[in-house]
């Protein structure tokens, strides 16, 4: 297997990043070098990963947002082909990763990929399968239209309805949770955007490298179990597990937003006429307002 680099940013996730590097360690992974950025936990996650964990190399940052979390671990990597960005939540199956890693060398076209993620109660987490948000993609998306025609490519293009989901395709993007990316892509488009706080970082990022003109790849023979929201404690599916307090909860519904705004007027806002962009954010302007 090609030289892999992990880089792993946690905020006050101490229990379920411990299983998570412990289910690393596991795999019997080489040439792998693993890196946690710890961003100003509360829950003495560092103090962990210095006790438990001597070989995993841990930096201790503010807490900047997850893009800067990426950033300061990409500072600490040295030699690796490959880079997987990945969250406290997620948990490789084992020769996901090496499965995943050969698969992108036998393809020089591919330089992004992402595998089948898993919630915990079985079902697909679709935020690994997805396009870009586009006005007509965001209205069939938030207005409930894509659920009432889930395979349909023109009505779910949110969820990009229509793929073989058991064959491996082109996608838009998909969410840094568990994203995997060569290294000379990720030279070539540079770092992540630290403008994004959570959520949209990603977006972004898959964004830049499809402008590039570079592929990005969903792997659905290759799984990983996902611990969907624990850090941020807004999804359903952690209810029972999350460690986010209510002030955590309530800036990540606004931050949610506060993204989708950011990512339009970044890359969007030029391509449309003013008065599609006025729609757009009065749109976003509503959702901010339903999620306070």
């Amino acid at each position: 297997m090609k030289k892999l680099a992990i880089i792993i940013v946690n905020y006050n996730t101490k229990d379920i990043l411990r299983d998570c590097l412990m289910h690393l360690g596991q795999l019997g992974l080489s040439d792998t070098q693993i890196v946690v950025v710890d961003n100003g936990s509360k829950d003495s996650s560092a103090a962990m990963v210095e006790a438990e964990f001597r070989d995993v190399a841990l930096v201790k940052a503010q807490n900047n947002g997850i893009a800067a979390g990426f950033n300061l671990g990409m500072a600490c990597v040295t030699g690796c082909d490959y880079y997987l960005f990945m969250g406290t939540d997620a948990f490789p199956k084992p020769g996901c990763l090496e499965g995943a890693i050969d698969f992108m060398e036998a393809r020089r076209d591919i330089g992004v990929a992402t595998v089948r993620l898993v919630l915990r109660n079985g079902l697909l987490d679709k935020d690994a399968h997805r396009g870009f948000p586009t006005p007509w993609v965001a209205l069939t998306h938030f207005s409930g239209l894509d659920r009432l025609f889930p395979k349909s490519s023109l009505v779910n293009g949110y969820f990009l309805g229509g793929r073989d989901m058991e064959q491996p395709h082109e996608i838009d993007l998909c969410i840094s949770h568990f994203m995997l990316v060569k290294k000379e892509v990720f030279d070539r488009v540079g770092g992540w955007d630290e403008d994004f706080f959570v959520y949209g970082e990603d977006v972004d990022f898959c964004w830049r490298v499809k402008q590039a003109g570079i592929k990005i790849f969903y792997l659905p023979q290759f799984e990983c179990l996902h611990y969907k929201g624990v850090s941020v404690g807004t999804r359903k599916e952690s209810a029972d597990v999350t460690t986010a307090d209510e002030t955590t909860k309530s800036r990540m519904k606004s931050e949610s937003v506060r993204a989708m705004r950011l990512f339009y007027q970044k890359h969007m806002s030029k391509k449309y006429p003013w008065i599609v962009n006025k729609g757009v954010l009065f749109g976003v302007g509503c959702m901010a307002r339903l999620r306070k």
